[in-house]
């Protein structure tokens, strides 16, 4: 299939304006295909030569303004429209497409807890071409006119409020001009909850077997929404542009959700069957926010091309964090932000594919469809948050909301962006873009503090080309009896511009603790000076501000990455002070890197079971002082206090232990009571996770999981039941799970993930050893055949991260020449194989 180039959309772009689509799908004729008819209206500026995408099973007939079209012209995925002449056009294109089973176009799901079937689609990047004709590029917007044919007792969701017109046909209200990745419709028996907000309806829906727990966080959920609208409405002067505000939780989605304009699709993970943390409901709410920020920017606005895709996510990013902070009961959002996505684009910098904020060049939708990484996200968030810091929120919105006016119902590029900001500030907004948007890699800024008399002086090195402005926190030990000599307390912060013109001086001794992006407020990595690095080490849980812990946190992460840093000093960091930690973003984000990065990587072998019994040893500390909790605290949601723990902390420290156990009698003993002793229950995630890590160890058997399965058939029991197969310590399990998973290739895209992930375990090492040689001729050929959201699982969650060895990246870097390699896995090799390079530099390191 032919990829789209960006000197072939801008070429298209000019030849025609897009005027309609009318699409007629017909969703009843069977389980692996359906019926698709489309008309596009459209218009020739000169005399020309262009082509329409479309994927089918079948192209059964083509005409051109009532003139039929031979359907054998069909080239791969674009059918040829050769000698436009100039003018209005009608092209009609009828066709039997395929639905997915991974993701992408048309996706089909039967849930195994009641038989009922569900599809929804997926068009981004350019999959619109599975579904329906179309000139398939962003900067091509259309009204669409949409109507479905579905079994009667389905609903059918779309952009627009939907009519059922006669028993299973169904209308969609016609769009405002959006492109074509951006259509939406999903298809089932959902259930639905729908109110009114601002004189729009507001509703969220869900497959059948999920009702009761949607209706019970249903509130959560549509106050979120609700309180989003409205900030929204407040920051932005153009309103919501569409005619209601879907959210649609849907079955095997494999992004977070997507911004599709009136309808937002979730994956439905979303609505939890099993006890969370509030750390994981707050990052509920900021995907709810970040979606909704995509109605203005990136549905309203859209790119004109992929290269300012960044543009889209970052924004949403930034406005999702900084809008639940504001408007919701979340306000230590930008904590999470620092531990749980930050480190994603810092290590996304450091890799031999990382790229500009905003690339300089995009070449086709292949390429492009590999940006959606933590440069994107991450490093442009914080870019953008960076930004405000330095040009003040006001100018900022009035930029963005000149740009809103000036590009609403049409596309946009950075240079329009960046043109409207700076028409609000005296700013040269220019030359900060280029410095911080056209530019690669981390700035590292180090502290350095000396005593003088009855003064001390900051100076900052600055190892980068950015500019900065930070903010410095100065932390002194408590002299209160009552907090205890372990509590710091803040002295003063002050701003500070980097590079600095000469040393800051400051009143007064050099304080016991210098921290330099106290705020987190830009995107580099922090050295302290020795002395500040020997108090946080020492007191980093009393520390009296969570995001300066976190920032804390991240730079010990960084020396651990780096070389710089023993990762068992991290572990007895972690040891020390997270029995004491008050955020829970922060105990979840520190233990998931000493579990999956020190112990799993970092760590050799031989030294891997005493990292295993430290993690083993704080997560007791952690069970014992939440000691004690009611039923009534189980259910509530609360901040967590030293005196006050919140069970998600429990909750937290009871995963933990069963993924590090190394004998299997105690997680054996919690599944028989069906419960840990003082809580939580065994709901099924907890009983999936004990299962799988009795399998891990030898402790379990098919018929045991075959037992479970029986007891929980849901969707997530199938994967539950997959991972504990694949996890099994025998030759016979592990030759199945990986003809399952490069072979079969009939597993949908979470039965392939769950094999995947539970199939290599580092215990398991001497068993799997063939399966690493064997993994990347396999990876390339199951690429090949099944497509970029496959090749990207088997990249990410199929790949041998446990085989730290240089005999691993020597076969990785042979399967990199290797010319049949797809653009989609070799971005996952690349940057995987670069990531085993930096283990076996930090276990060379010490």
């Amino acid at each position: 299939m032919s990829v789209l180039t960006r000197n072939e959309a801008q070429t298209r772009a000019k030849l025609l304006d897009v005027h309609s689509y009318t699409v007629d799908l017909d969703l009843t004729t069977g389980e692996e295909t359906f019926d698709s008819r489309t008309v596009i209206r459209f218009t020739a500026h000169t005399t020309g030569d262009t082509f329409v995408e479309i994927k089918p099973e079948t192209l059964r007939s083509l005409s051109l303004d009532g003139h039929p079209l031979d359907p054998g012209h069909l080239d791969g995925n674009r059918y040829p429209l050769d000698g436009l002449t100039p003018g209005t056009h009608d092209i009609t294109v009828d066709a039997t497409m395929r639905y997915s089973r991974t993701g992408e176009g048309m996706h089909r799901f039967t849930d195994p807890a009641d038989g009922e079937t569900y599809v929804y689609t997926q068009l981004f990047l350019d999959d619109v071409q599975r579904v329906f004709a179309a000139f398939d590029q962003p900067d091509l917007k259309s009204v669409f006119h949409i109507t479905v044919t579905a079994p009667p007792t389905w609903t059918v969701l779309g952009n627009g409020t939907t009519t059922r017109t006669t028993e299973g046909h169904w209308t969609i209200a016609p769009t405002p001009p959006i492109s074509t990745y951006l259509v939406a419709i999903a298809a089932g028996p959902w259930h639905s909850i729908t109110t009114h907000h601002a004189g729009i309806p507001f509703s969220i829906h869900c497959r059948r077997s999920l009702a009761p727990h949607l209706d019970t966080d249903a509130d959560e959920i549509l106050d979120i929404t609700r309180a989003c609208y409205d900030r929204y409405h407040q920051k932005f002067d153009e309103p919501y542009p569409f005619d209601s505000y879907d959210q649609a939780f849907v079955p095997e989605f494999n992004a977070g959700a997507m911004e599709n304009p009136g309808l937002v699709t979730f994956r439905d993970e979303f609505i939890y069957r099993s006890a969370v943390t509030d750390t994981e409901r707050q990052t509920r709410a900021m995907v709810i926010a970040h979606e909704m920020a995509h109605m203005w920017f990136g549905d309203l606005v859209t790119l004109t091309w992929w290269d300012d895709i960044w543009l889209n996510e970052s924004f949403a990013e930034y406005m999702g964090y900084q809008t639940l902070t504001e408007a919701t009961r979340f306000t230590d959002t930008w904590t999470d932000f620092a531990v749980a996505r930050k480190g994603w684009g810092y290590d996304a910098d450091q890799r031999p594919t990382t790229h500009p904020v905003a690339p300089d060049a995009v070449p086709d939708t292949a390429s492009a469809l590999l940006n959606f990484d933590g440069i994107s996200y991450a490093k442009g968030a914080s870019a953008l948050r960076q930004l405000v810091a330095w040009l003040g929120e006001k100018d900022f919105l009035a930029g963005i909301n000149t740009h809103f006016t000036r590009h609403k119902f049409a596309n946009a590029t950075l240079a329009d962006f960046i043109d409207n900001l700076a028409a609000t500030t005296d700013r040269d907004v220019h030359t900060w873009a280029t410095a911080w948007l056209r530019t690669t890699g981390i700035d590292t800024l180090t502290a350095h503090t000396e005593n003088t008399d009855q003064t001390w002086d900051l100076t900052v090195d600055h190892d980068g080309t950015r500019p900065h402005r930070i903010t410095v926190g100065t932390y002194d030990h408590s002299l209160d009896t009552l907090t205890g000599a372990e509590q710091l307390i803040l002295r003063d912060r002050f701003e500070l511009d980097i590079p600095q013109k000469t040393p800051t001086t400051r009143p007064g001794n050099r304080p016991d603790l210098v921290v330099i992006n106290d705020n987190d407020l830009t995107y580099a990595k922090i050295r302290l000076d020795p002395h500040s690095w020997n108090t946080a080490l020492t007191h980093l849980s009393g520390i009296p501000d969570g995001l300066t812990r976190a920032l804390i946190w991240n730079t010990a992460r960084d020396l651990v990455r780096d070389g710089l840093l023993h990762p068992t000093v991290h572990l007895t960091a972690a040891r020390t002070h997270l029995p004491y930690e008050t955020d829970l973003a922060l105990v979840q984000g520190v233990l998931g890197f000493a579990t999956t990065h020190i112990t799993d990587r970092y760590l050799t072998p031989e030294d891997r079971p005493t990292a295993l019994t430290t993690i083993t040893a704080l997560c007791r500390d952690l069970l014992r002082r939440t000691e004690g909790l009611t039923a009534r605290d189980w259910e509530q949601h609360h901040t967590t206090t030293p005196a006050n723990p919140d069970p998600g902390l429990r909750l937290t420290a009871v995963r933990h232990l069963i993924d590090a156990a190394t004998q299997p009698d105690t997680i054996q003993d919690w599944l028989n009571e069906g419960t840990v002793p003082g809580g939580p229950e065994l709901d099924p995630e907890l009983r999936w996770r004990i299962l799988t890590r009795l399998a891990v160890l030898g402790a379990t058997d098919e018929a045991t999981i075959t037992r479970e399965l029986d007891h929980d058939p849901s969707a997530t029991g199938q994967e539950g039941a997959a991972r504990c197969r694949a996890a099994l310590p025998t030759p016979e399990a592990k030759q199945a799970a990986w003809h399952a998973m490069f072979t079969d290739d009939t597993l949908s895209n979470y039965l392939f993930t769950a094999t995947a992930q539970g199939f290599w375990q580092p215990e398991q090492a001497e068993l799997l050893h063939p399966y690493t040689s064997r993994y990347f001729p396999d990876a390339i050929a199951l690429a090949a055949r099944r497509g970029p959201a496959i090749a990207e699982a088997a990249g990410r969650h199929a790949f041998p991260a446990h085989a730290v060895a240089p005999h691993t990246v020597e076969l990785g870097e042979q399967a990199l020449a290797n010319p049949a390699l797809t653009p989609a896995l070799r971005r996952k090799l690349t940057d995987q194989i670069d990531d085993l390079r930096r283990a076996l530099a930090v276990r060379n390191a010490h």
